[in-house]
Formats: C-alpha cells, sequence, structure tokens
C-alpha cells in the first residue's frame, strides 16, 4: 500500500513538473515526452531536437519548444485530404 502511495505521488509530482516547470532535465523531459531516455538521447545526439548544453555536458530542455516539436510534421485525417483533393481538382478544371 505503502508503496503504491509513493507511486502516484511520484507521478502526481511528475505530471505538475511537466505542466508548470519551463526548463526540463533529460528525465523529466523523457517522461514529459513519453519516451525513453534512450530515444531522448538519441535525438538530441542527432541534432533532431531543440536542446540546450550550458556547461557542456548536462543537456536541457525548454518545455514549449518540446511542446512545439512534438506537434510537427501534423498527419491530416482522411476528410482533410478529401477536401484538398475536391479543392484542387475544381481549380484545374476551371484552368481549360
Amino acid at each position: 500500500m505503502t508503496q503504491d502511495l509513493k507511486q502516484v505521488a511520484d507521478l502526481i509530482t511528475a505530471n505538475i513538473i511537466g505542466t508548470t516547470k519551463e526548463v526540463l532535465t533529460s528525465d523529466e523531459a523523457a517522461r514529459y515526452m513519453g519516451v525513453s531516455k534512450s530515444y531522448l538521447y538519441k535525438l538530441t545526439m542527432r541534432q533532431q531536437i531543440p536542446h540546450y548544453k550550458p556547461m557542456g555536458k548536462m543537456v536541457y530542455f525548454n518545455r514549449l519548444e518540446l511542446e512545439n516539436w512534438l506537434q510537427n510534421n501534423r498527419v491530416s485525417t482522411e476528410d482533410e485530404i478529401s477536401q484538398q483533393a475536391q479543392a484542387y481538382c475544381m481549380k484545374k478544371g476551371g484552368m481549360k
């Protein structure tokens, strides 16, 4: 029971940190993004994710930049694709 309460408290703390803290450590950033630390490390090594290394060792992340990065490469819905195709066909049809 005590272990369960500790896990719940840790989850609540992580959630609060992830939504209120502006600068995140690697652990916090990985938890916030829902990825493993090793995957986050790969992203930083490949320079695919914005990050900061103020003293050359420790890596930090800006929470808002992570949110923006996570929202890159949006996938359109079927309806949006259909509407775009319809608009394209209408435009092409009117150019004859």
